[in-house]
C-alpha cells in the first residue's frame, strides 16, 4: 500500500514513517506542510494520504483541509487523519465529504500495530475508521444536544427567533395564530432548560443555543 504522510514535526514525522513501514505500508513521501501535501498526492497518487490536522502556518486545520484538496484534486483517495486531541468539527467535516475512505485516529493509538494496519487498510479499500474515543464523543455531543427534542415546528420557530423575528412576525410567517407562537417558544425554552424570567434572557439564550448548533 502506497502512503503520503504529512506531520510538521521532523522527528514525529521519521518515527511515522519507520512505523507505517512495519505496519505493512510504503511511505513513497513524507512532507511537512500541507501545500506540500496536496502536490505530492497529485504526483503520486497514493492510496492513502496521512495527516495531521494542525499544521503550519497557524496550526488550526490546515492538514485537514489540505487532505480534502488533495483527495479533490485526484478523486478516490483514502485519508487518514491524526490528531493529538478529539476534534468533532474536525471528524465532521472529513465525514461529511464523502469522496472515499476517511479515518480519525488519536497519535496515541497509532503506535498499536496491528490496529494501525487495519485502519489502513480499511481506509484504503474505501472504508470508515474512526477512533473509539472519537465516537464516544460524538455520541455523548449527541445526547446532550437539547436541540434534538425540538420538533420540526420549533426549529422554524426557533430559527426565526434567532433572525429576530417577534412573535407577530413569526406567526404571520408560519401562518399561525400568535397564540400558537406563544405555545411553541414556551416549550423550546423548557426542552431547553432554560429557567422562567421576566425578560428576553431565555429567548437569546435560546438563539444561542440554535447558533451554536447550526453554524
Amino acid at each position: 500500500m502506497r502512503v503520503v504522510l504529512a506531520e510538521d514535526s521532523l522527528l514525529l514525522r521519521e518515527g511515522l514513517v519507520r512505523l507505517l513501514g512495519e505496519a505493512g505500508a510504503d511511505v513513497v513521501d513524507a512532507v511537512g506542510d500541507g501545500d506540500t501535501l496536496v502536490l505530492s498526492v497529485q504526483e503520486h497518487r497514493p492510496d492513502v494520504a496521512i495527516v495531521d490536522v494542525r499544521m503550519p502556518p497557524t496550526f488550526t486545520d490546515e492538514g485537514l483541509r489540505a487532505a480534502l484538496a488533495a483527495r479533490s484534486a485526484v478523486p478516490g483517495t483514502g485519508v487518514l487523519v491524526l490528531s493529538q486531541y478529539v476534534e468533532e468539527s474536525y471528524a465532521g467535516d472529513l465525514l461529511a465529504d464523502g469522496a472515499g475512505g476517511v479515518g480519525y485516529l488519536l497519535k496515541d493509538r497509532v503506535s498499536a500495530l496491528a490496529d494501525l494496519s487495519d485502519a489502513l487498510e480499511r481506509v484504503a479499500s474505501g472504508g470508515t475508521v474512526l477512533d473509539p474515543e472519537v465516537v464516544a464523543q460524538l455520541f455523548a455531543r449527541r445526547r446532550r444536544d437539547p436541540l434534538q427534542t425540538l420538533t420540526a415546528r420549533e426549529r422554524e420557530v426557533l430559527a426565526l427567533m434567532a433572525e429576530g423575528r417577534t412573535n407577530v412576525a413569526i406567526a404571520r410567517l408560519l401562518v399561525v395564530t400568535q397564540g400558537a407562537v406563544e405555545k411553541h417558544i414556551s416549550s423550546i425554552l423548557t426542552k431547553l432548560d432554560l429557567p422562567p424570567s421576566d425578560d428576553d434572557h431565555r429567548r437569546v439564550l435560546a438563539v444561542l443555543a440554535w447558533l451554536r448548533a447550526e453554524h
